[in-house]
């Protein structure tokens, strides 16, 4: 008898991203134990990924274009594109609803002023023994009217027809003001709070980095601090095949 497909895999050191900290943080104690499940045990199947949609947007953010055009006619050679098998014709799909809903709403954008450079390499941390995975659009470089250097990143999240809570943004805002001060990449640049942005791709809202920002980021350490000691208890999820 053939052994069983597997359906998920083993994550044996604990893992989570920016993404799923910031859901974390402002999810009920139900939602983040399926959280911390995902983390540890991710399906194996193919999941929908918006790595096209966010490659284009990001391009297309970092030049300052303001015609819309640009990205709806990225979304036409998506949806004109060969695919494969069922899968990849919903992934193609799905990036292309997503840069045509992004087009309808980056007029609005309200972004702070300063350059916007490639993401470069956007390396993990780890936080109390939890290594935590990024995910940069673009970074931003402003020079102050006296000369000192404040940088920032930016990051983007799309739920089709649904908008990013503000508490949410604002937890992953306020990593990416952590994030930036961890890797202290510039010498004698400093973190600014309102270049550390989370776009929601779907309403056009931009939050910035909150005032508590630093309070934020000792509560993630606190709860990264919990989930590492948690991470070998974690069961699996019902009927999962290892």
């Amino acid at each position: 008898m053939a052994e069983p497909k597997k359906t998920h895999r083993l994550v044996k050191e604990p893992q989570i991203s920016a993404r799923f900290l910031a859901d974390y943080m402002a999810a009920s104690d139900v939602r983040r134990k399926t959280i911390l499940q995902s983390c540890k045990y991710p399906a194996i199947a193919r999941v929908i990924q918006h790595n096209e949609a966010k490659l284009q947007i990001g391009k297309y953010l970092r030049e300052g274009t303001s015609d819309p055009n640009l990205l709806h006619a990225e979304a036409a050679k998506l949806r004109g594109r060969m695919a494969s098998d069922d899968f990849e014709r919903d992934l193609f799909d799905h990036n292309a609803d997503y840069l045509d809903r992004f087009a309808k709403v980056s007029g609005i954008l309200d972004l702070p002023v300063a350059e916007r450079l490639a993401p470069g390499q956007c390396a993990a941390i780890s936080r109390e023994g939890v290594k935590i995975t990024p995910d940069i659009l673009f970074r931003l470089r402003r020079l102050t009217s006296s000369n000192k250097v404040r940088v920032g990143v930016a990051s983007i999240r799309y739920a089709k027809g649904k908008p990013l809570k503000q508490d949410i943004a604002e937890w992953q805002s306020a990593f990416l003001f952590g994030y930036i001060g961890f890797l202290d990449e510039e010498e004698g640049a400093e973190p600014d709070k309102k270049l550390c942005i989370t776009i929601d791709g779907h309403s056009g809202a931009c939050f910035a980095a909150p005032s508590n920002a630093i309070t934020r980021l000792k509560n993630m350490d606190a709860a990264c601090a919990g989930i590492a000691e948690r991470w070998d208890n974690i069961s699996p999820p019902n009927n999962a095949i290892l």
